[in-house]
């Protein structure tokens, strides 16, 4: 591949950031594979930033409604996933707090009944340790669970 311009690399950068929500972190790693030298990285991520391809804030709202929607994943992975991004905390916190509690609860929910579904006809105690450990595995906290199986109607025996 030949080297970049930094006119090729920003306008590359910018339709790069035009397909999705990104952050910092990762039009940095894409910018790396690019072999854009690093005093032009800076360069080019400040001027996506001022032109607003990149927005932090945006994104992890962005994240988290798509992890809570599509993904089914509960806070403790979303949590996990942007930090392992580089993204600052106050912004990760406010994303994370914006969770609707109804959809998240209900997105819980489908994630318990599915997995119910595949166990059917399973030994209920072991049925019903597999269906914790796999809520908590997707990021659900373990108090959640417990509430939403309970909820439910189910007994959870300990």
């Amino acid at each position: 591949m030949k080297d970049l311009t930094p006119g090729e690399a920003l306008n590359k950068a910018a339709a790069y950031c035009t397909l999705c929500e990104r952050c910092v972190s990762e039009v940095t790693a894409k910018l790396t594979a690019w072999g854009v030298p690093h005093c032009e990285q800076e360069k080019i991520i400040t001027r996506l930033i001022e032109e607003k391809f990149i927005n932090e804030a945006r994104y992890c709202r962005a994240f988290v409604n798509d992890k809570v929607r599509f993904n089914r994943w509960g806070r403790i992975k979303i949590r996990a996933a942007l930090s392992e991004k580089r993204l600052p905390r106050e912004l990760v916190n406010e994303a994370i707090d914006n969770i609707d509690e109804e959809e998240y609860t209900a997105s819980l929910a489908e994630v318990i009944a599915a997995k119910r579904k595949e166990l059917k006809g399973k030994d209920n105690h072991a049925a019903q340790q597999k269906i914790i450990r796999h809520a908590a595995s997707r990021g659900y906290e373990p108090s959640l669970i417990l509430r939403t199986i309970k909820y439910d109607g189910d007994e959870v025996d300990f």
